[in-house]
This record gives C-alpha cells, structure tokens and sequence, in this order.
C-alpha cells in the first residue's frame, strides 16, 4: 500500500507550466512531495495585484482545508527565500476542483467517459482546440472523441499529453454525480480508518492495564481487606 503511494506521488506531470509559473512549479513540487501531495497546476494572475494559485492533492484526489493550510504553511518560507516571482504577490493553495486540470497520465486515465477541453501547444493537423469526450490513453497519448468534428473529419483523434498547453474536464452533470459518489467513498475510509485506529487503541491500553502490576495503593486495599 505504502509503495502504491509514493509511486502515485511521484508520476512526472506530462503538462507543465512555462515562464514564472515554471518556476514557482519546479519550487513547489518537491516541497509538496514531501507533505505527501501532488502538484497539479501553477497560475500566475495578474499584473498589479497578482496572484500565483497553486492547485494540489493527495494521491486520491482529496485536499482539504488543513491540507491547503498544511502546504502554505510548508511553502511560503522556501518562496521569500527564493524569490521566484519578482513583486509582491498573494499566494493561493488550492485544491483542483470538479472541473480540473488534467497533467498526468493517470488523469487522462482516470476520467476516461467525461467531457474535455484541450488546447495544445503544438498544432495537431492545423487545429489547436479540440473538445469531445476523453477515451483514455494510448501510450503517452490522449484518446479523444470530438464533439465537433465536421462531415468527412475523423472523429477520434490521438493526442500527445506532452504537446498540450492545457487539458481540463468540461464541468457536466454526470462529472458532478462522479465528484460526489467518490467524495463519499472517501469519507468512507476515512471513517473506516479512524474506527480501526481508536479499536487499536483501545485495544493497546487494554493490554497495557492487564499487563501492568498494581500498585502501592492497589496493594494496600488489597491487605486491608485481607
């Protein structure tokens, strides 16, 4: 199980940032690693008031609130120290959303059957934008059935992950009722977790109070009432 996760935690991004957000990303990552997060996506907004919006993750997904506080925390020092964007800024630790990025493989895996917008960085037979549902994968390549494919135009087409600027789910009915039958199914091992946690501990304090010898004031109770 542990290694199931740390080999999660590591799988490279396919989709990467360029310029400012490249560097607070090649920043970010390591740092997040190590709190056991993934990084998924890095903005940088704004001219005047800008904003670098970091969206991480936890292997299965999941980030909540105390993950987002756990990661700033964690993050803020390493920026003043490095200084990776060059004026004042507000720093945002976000988790991916409903509608997310897409950037590593097992994204393009994972959400096969739901609604996607890609925009590549390098042109596919003279087209940028491509919009349909995903298919999964094939290689390091994304399967996609387009929504918008004219008369005569081939309606599944072969991506490379590794050419696309941006790639993210189309927010869908179906996408929601997903998002929210996996949020239970998270909140049921955690609770599963939990509960067999306290059980051990019970258990553990069961067994310490029947392996522990009575003491001084257990012993004179004891002769007292002999």
């Amino acid at each position: 199980m542990v290694a199931t996760i740390v080999e999660d935690i590591a799988e490279p991004r396919l989709v990467t940032e360029q310029g400012p957000a490249a560097r607070v990303a090649a920043l970010a990552a390591p740092v997040l690693t190590g709190l056991g997060y993934r990084l998924v996506r890095v903005r940088v907004s704004g001219t005047l008031g800008m904003t670098v919006q970091i969206m991480a993750e936890r292997p299965d997904g999941s980030m909540l609130i105390e993950d987002c506080e756990a990661a700033s925390r964690a993050l803020s020092p390493v920026f003043d120290a490095e200084d990776p964007i060059d004026r004042e800024y507000r720093l945002e630790i976000s988790s991916p959303g409903i509608d997310r990025p897409l950037v590593r493989l097992s994204d393009f895996q994972r959400y096969a059957g739901h609604e996607t917008k890609i925009e590549m960085a390098v042109a596919q037979d003279g087209r940028k934008r491509f919009r349909g549902i995903l298919l999964g994968t094939e290689g390091e390549n994304a399967k996609l059935r387009r929504k918008d494919a004219a008369e005569g135009e081939a309606a599944d087409v072969v991506l490379p992950i590794g050419d696309m600027a941006e790639a993210r789910l189309v927010l869908t009915d179906d996408l929601v009722r997903e998002s929210l039958r996996r949020g239970k199914l998270q909140a049921r091992d955690a609770e599963h977790h939990a509960n067999e946690n306290q059980r051990g501990e019970e258990h553990h304090d069961q067994a310490e109070n029947n392996d522990r010898k009575p003491g001084k004031a257990a012993r004179a109770n004891r002769n007292e009432g002999e």
